[in-house]
């Protein structure tokens, strides 16, 4: 997950092609070659993802650790940042207490992973996503090729092995997230220093570290360089002010950048034989990469080859998804298109996704605080506005370093499960899009990081299809008449409408008109949100 704004233009900048072959330690055999046309010719998006439209995320990592909120890691190295004075107030100058330090302070003490599992499979949740491995670099998981692991540091688990075995049982599919690719320059303000005050200079943690310097710590035979990946952007000496040294970082290590570390092809062979161990050793149903396309140019469509030669070697099909972002057309036929914090302005005729939160993606304490998190009838708005899109929604619940959730969040969860217990299985799981998404005067802004505050009213509906009758979300509560241009009997000559009733079983009024069709809904009671009507009747699907 990306914070702060990164053009496409940068992104793509200095793409290097790798051959996968070239790189150390690499060896390949599948049943699918690595191109996209042998990719895309194989690839069908299966259904279980189409009939899921609802996942729940666990973006949990050592950064939530601090409760500060997302991209502490990098953050905290740069002077003058909240993050940086919350970090001298609460752990040390980073010259002395790096971020290594709060990897290894993550406990995981209070994790119950079973509660949470059945919690979100009971709020509608058909699939799971664990957080293999952010930006900060730390393996969630059992890894053969990387010692900064949580089986050896901080929670002495293994996250996602732990996650896997509990969602399965549960009957849910499975995926995991991976956004290591982006560690090489995320990290590069751990390398820098102070430009103003009275350690103006003295470089931070990751530039002195080394792995002899562990010996007698929690550390001793862990290399920091592994961590933190070398000094590939490093600010040179001389800076001398804040304004200078964060414009120097956005100018280099402050790009999106999916080509290689100059120099450093060894962290592109790891980040394969990485992303090849989550997909041997777990089996993911679902893979979510932070990237935009793939990264690291041949050496990502590698990956994706491998993840489903091996789907093919254990089920004889394709059954699975990764999801990437910003992606051309011919991309997306060989895999899912992801829309980080944004919204589809139309209809899409692929499936897709979109990925948001209820609050930052890594834990923030003033979001509980201030009562600040989006309340659950917007999810469930952004739920119905998806689906009837053709899309899916990954939803993250920020999780405490201690593995629990807060109060605030279990009252938002408590409204997603009620509302998906009367309409989850009715209209939106296993549902198909209508001839259109919808109907009415809001408009949404199509992309990445647009979702912003959109306010939906009684006159926004949404149209899904399923069990042979057409569900419309009614996407704000009304107290008149909700008037449908869409299904008049001008719009639909031949369709006959026999019956309107809502998920809970009360009878809707209806008048049809050559302009539109009216509906009378009930009014709310206590815990109601948004109204899904189902339409029975003749020629309307």
């Amino acid at each position: 997950m990306r914070g702060f704004p990164i053009s496409r233009r940068s992104a793509l900048a200095g793409m290097a092609a790798i051959p996968a072959a070239t790189l150390p330690g690499v060896a390949r055999a599948g049943a699918i070659p690595s191109n996209w046309s042998a990719l895309a010719g194989a690839y069908r998006v299966p259904d279980w993802f189409r009939d899921a439209k609802f996942g729940i995320w666990a973006h949990w990592s050592a950064q939530c650790v601090p409760e500060q909120g997302d991209w502490y890691g990098r953050l905290m190295y740069l002077q003058g940042h909240p993050m940086y004075e919350h970090h001298v107030k609460t752990y040390g100058h980073p010259s002395e207490t790096g971020f290594m330090e709060i990897e290894n302070r993550w406990k995981a003490e209070a994790w119950d992973p079973e509660y949470l599992v059945r919690r979100y499979k009971a709020a509608g949740a058909r699939y799971f996503m664990s957080l293999g491995a952010h930006h900060d670099n730390l393996d969630c998981f059992d890894s053969s090729h990387h010692a900064w692991n949580t089986l050896r540091v901080g929670p002495k688990r293994d996250i996602v092995g732990t996650w896997e075995r509990i969602v399965r049982g549960e009957g849910l599919r499975f995926g995991v997230s991976n956004h290591i690719s982006h560690a090489w320059h995320w990290w590069q303000t751990a390398y820098g220093y102070d430009p103003e005050g009275p350690l103006a200079g003295v470089r931070y943690d990751a530039w002195r570290l080394r792995k002899e310097d562990g010996r007698g710590t929690w550390w001793e035979g862990l290399d920091p360089q592994e961590l933190y990946t070398g000094a590939t952007m490093a600010p040179p000496p001389g800076i001398t002010s804040i304004e200078a040294m964060n414009a120097w970082h956005d100018t280099h290590s402050g790009r999106w950048m999916e080509f290689a570390p100059p120099g450093n092809l060894a962290f592109v062979a790891k980040w394969l034989l990485r992303s090849n161990e989550i997909v041997d050793r777990y089996r993911p149903d679902i893979i979510y990469m932070d990237d935009y396309g793939l990264p690291f140019g041949p050496v990502g469509v590698e990956a994706l080859a491998h993840y489903y030669s091996r789907a093919l070697e254990r089920g004889g099909d394709i059954d699975v998804v990764l999801t990437a972002k910003v992606l051309s057309a011919f991309q997306r036929e060989a895999l899912v298109e992801d829309v980080e914090r944004g919204w589809s302005d139309r209809l899409r005729d692929q499936p897709w996704q979109t990925c948001t939160c209820i609050g930052d993606w890594h834990y923030n304490r003033s979001r509980f605080l201030n009562k600040s998190y989006v309340p659950a009838k917007q999810v469930i708005q952004r739920l119905c506005d998806v689906v009837a899109k053709n899309g899916n929604l990954l939803l993250s619940i920020p999780m405490r370093g201690d593995g629990t959730i807060d109060a605030e969040e279990e009252k938002i969860l408590d409204g997603i499960t009620a509302w998906m217990a009367l309409n989850g299985e009715a209209s939106i799981h296993g549902s198909r899009p209508w001839r259109i998404y919808g109907d009415g005067p809001t408009q949404v802004q199509a992309g990445m990081h647009t979702e912003g505050d959109t306010f939906f009213t009684p006159q926004d509906v949404r149209f899904t299809v399923k069990d042979g009758a057409l569900h419309v979300a009614v996407l704000e509560w009304p107290d008149s008449p909700v008037r449908i241009t869409a299904l008049g009997e001008g719009q639909l000559p031949s369709a006959r409408i026999e019956r309107a009733r809502l998920n809970d079983g009360r009878d809707v009024r209806f008048r049809r008109s050559g302009d539109a069709l009216e509906l009378t809904i009930p009014p709310a009671r206590d815990g109601d949100m948004i109204p899904v009507v189902r339409l029975d009747g003749r020629g309307l699907i």
